[in-house]
């Protein structure tokens, strides 16, 4: 979601006004029959209003409040690169890593100068001991190689952190698109083949050189796909959760040298890991010990052009965007590099940022009105838990014991990041970018590694335009981006907040007991705290739920997934059933006035529509069903709302309807 710039108050509520009659008129397209497609009927206006450009595969109200968003944090960045500050200073660091990524001349003049160094290193390996001392060495420059890396709270202990090895290695990131057989899929893998053999000829090799190092780094990414866990397997918890010994990790995965690794990337000695996909760091050693190590190289050496390729020269980064942007995902022309500057100073430096964001476009009445809009949504969700017949009286008591304990974080964070051990310089851009994966990564040992968690931490950065349920702290995170007109006004009438973040503060609540977030209890532990027969009548009823959206055709021949969209799905059931509950408990005691010739009760399922308003490309269509746990837009409305009966009461929908769903039928969960 998105921001807008901050004005005088009397300018503000003008423009609330004016908001909230938009979003119940200027969105919609009232020619649309709201039975048989309320996405349209609600966002048809919109949508029109806002057709697909060059830079963009998929444009909805999230990334129109980001767009503003990016303007906003420009402005700010720019008025530091144009000045001299102290060295060292966040202010010297924010500016200066700006102009190096608007420098394309000197990028272009440096070509692929900036990797030659440690390609060479590739090359230098005598042996697969010294390959793998380059790969960690490219590990802590923010080079993925062939497996992840990280530090976080321990699953079933959950105030401790602990060490994490998962599955990586996989350029095009799913699985599927190394294995799967329709032509579309074909015809991407041919596509990325031509894209490494184009990486490799802008490295000085020639076209059979190349060709041939193409196919050896399709064939090990293929050997990798095979055993590695797709999406949906991914979301099983405890079946990617095997927590070991680390003696036990040398003894069980021997082929890599554990020792050698963690003392490169800096991690101190530590006695326990979690090896969260067994089967492909398995066939990763396998691959170590059996492929010929020239091959390993080649393999290397594109994962670091490949990670390197949007901040070299043009040929390179036009040539990433040709298939990552162009062929992958259907956009036809890169975003403008004011736009790849901001989002390169907010990977690096995303809470200093933040800070001056927060402090001149986020007002703290937000935070005051956000405050007691989840406290109501919490009341509500305890009243839909009360109200559920199915859940016994125990597993009750233990989800208001969890929703009583949730964490809420609303903005920004208390205490912001040190970033003083950071040094930005005149080295190239990418220089600078990984040493900035230096810092995080020493950042991370530092507080994490044999660490208690630190529940005050941050996920997402204040002007992220997003929001999240974190299992391990039982926490809800609402940062300042997301708290923006249309999403969220202060001076918008009740049925729009609820409609639109009532909705969203209720879905990150839902999280919490969705078929994922139900198996943490409230001190956030994997942990199963129901009854028998409660977890089985809460798995039949989300099954309906998968069924449902496993038939719905997202393109000619491709069908959503249920399973992996199943945690969203849930979530966006329950916040719309859980503000709904609210917004009835704010205006109990007011009349039902009309506006703009809409009931309350009509106005809140449009704001809630308004949401998901936006168009996208069939390509990323594709992307997206494929890896994404959210359904598409159109479906997170004309698939959540025929299972809420407030909606057919509000619209009069009826069995004539196309979008209706049988009573018996409709998913009724929380």
């Amino acid at each position: 979601m998105k921001l807008t710039h901050l004005l005088p108050l009397a300018a503000l509520c003008l423009a609330a006004s004016c908001a909230q009659k938009e979003a119940d008129t200027g969105f919609m397209n009232p020619d649309a029959d709201p039975g048989a497609d309320f996405f349209e009927y609600a966002n048809g206006g919109w949508n029109a209003a806002h057709p697909l450009t060059a830079e963009y595969s998929t444009y909805g109200v999230m990334d129109d409040i980001a767009e503003n968003n990016r303007k906003q944090l420009r402005d700010l960045i720019e008025g530091l690169a144009a000045e001299t500050h102290a060295p060292g200073s966040l202010e010297q660091k924010i500016g200066d890593l700006y102009k190096l990524a608007m420098d394309s001349t000197r990028r272009n003049a440096e070509g692929w100068a900036p990797i030659q160094g440690d390609l060479d290193a590739i090359q230098g390996a005598k042996d697969k001991a010294g390959l793998l001392r380059v790969i960690a060495q490219l590990s802590r420059k923010g080079v993925p190689t062939f497996f992840g890396v990280w530090v976080d709270a321990d699953l079933k202990n959950s105030k401790q952190n602990l060490v994490y090895i998962s599955q990586g290695g996989l350029s095009l990131g799913e699985r599927d698109y190394y294995l799967e057989a329709d032509s579309a899929t074909v015809g991407i893998r041919k596509a990325y083949r031509d894209y490494i053999q184009r990486l490799f000829e802008l490295t000085g090799d020639d076209t059979a050189t190349a060709s041939g190092k193409a196919d050896a780094v399709l064939r090990l990414e293929t050997a990798i796909a095979r055993p590695s866990y797709s999406a949906t397997q991914r979301r099983d918890t405890e079946a990617n959760y095997h927590k070991m010994a680390y003696a036990d990790l040398k003894a069980d995965y021997p082929a890599i040298d554990w020792d050698t690794y963690f003392n490169l990337l800096g991690f101190p000695a530590f006695t326990e890991v979690c090896v969260s996909q067994p089967e492909p760091i398995q066939a990763v050693g396998t691959l170590w010990t059996d492929t010929p190590i020239d091959d390993l190289k080649t393999y290397t050496s594109f994962k670091l052009i490949n990670s390197a390729a949007g901040a070299l020269s043009d040929d390179f980064r036009k040539t990433s965007f040709d298939f990552y942007g162009r062929t992958l995902s259907g956009r036809q022309q890169e975003s403008p590099a004011w736009k790849r500057a901001v989002s390169g100073v907010e990977g690096v430096l995303g809470e200093a940022v933040g800070r001056m964001y927060v402090a001149k476009y986020f007002p703290a009445t937000s935070k005051e009105r956000m405050t007691e809009l989840v406290k109501n949504l919490q009341t509500a969700l305890g009243q839909r838990i009360d109200a559920q017949e199915w859940m016994s009286d125990t597993t009750k008591q233990k989800a208001h014991e969890k929703l009583a304990t949730f964490r809420v974080k609303v903005g920004y964070p208390d205490q912001w990041r040190d970033y003083s051990k950071l040094t930005i310089d005149t080295a190239s851009y990418w220089a600078n970018l990984c040493r900035a994966s230096e810092f995080d990564l020493a950042y991370m040992i530092e507080k994490k590694v044999n660490k208690p968690v630190d529940p005050n931490e941050w996920l997402m950065t204040p002007q992220t335009v997003n929001a999240y349920y974190n299992p391990t702290t039982n926490e809800i995170c609402f940062p300042a981006g997301i708290l923006q007109p249309p999403l969220f006004d202060p001076q918008a009438d009740d049925a729009r907040n609820y409609g639109a973040i009532g909705v969203v503060i209720g879905h990150e609540m839902t999280h919490g007991f969705d078929d994922q977030g139900r198996q943490f209890d409230k001190d956030g532990n994997l942990a199963d705290w129901w009854t028998p027969g409660d977890g089985e009548r809460f798995k039949a009823k989300t099954a309906r739920m998968v069924d449902f959206f496993n038939q719905i055709e997202v393109l000619p021949g491709l069908k959503a997934n249920g399973q992996l969209t199943l945690g969203e799905n849930i979530a966006d059931h329950g916040g719309l059933k859980v503000a709904y509950q609210a917004f009835q408990n704010a205006t109990k005691d007011q009349p039902a006035e009309e506006i703009d010739g809409f009931t309350p009760a009509q106005r809140f399922f449009i704001a809630y529509a308004n949401v998901w308003a936006g168009n996208i490309r069939d390509e990323q269509i594709r992307i997206y069903t494929k890896g994404d746990p959210h359904s598409l837009g159109r479906w997170r409305v004309n698939g959540a709302l025929p299972h809420i009966d407030a909606w057919y009461e509000a619209f009069g929908i009826t069995e004539q309807d196309s979008l209706f769903v049988p009573k018996a039928e409709r998913v009724d969960i929380w």
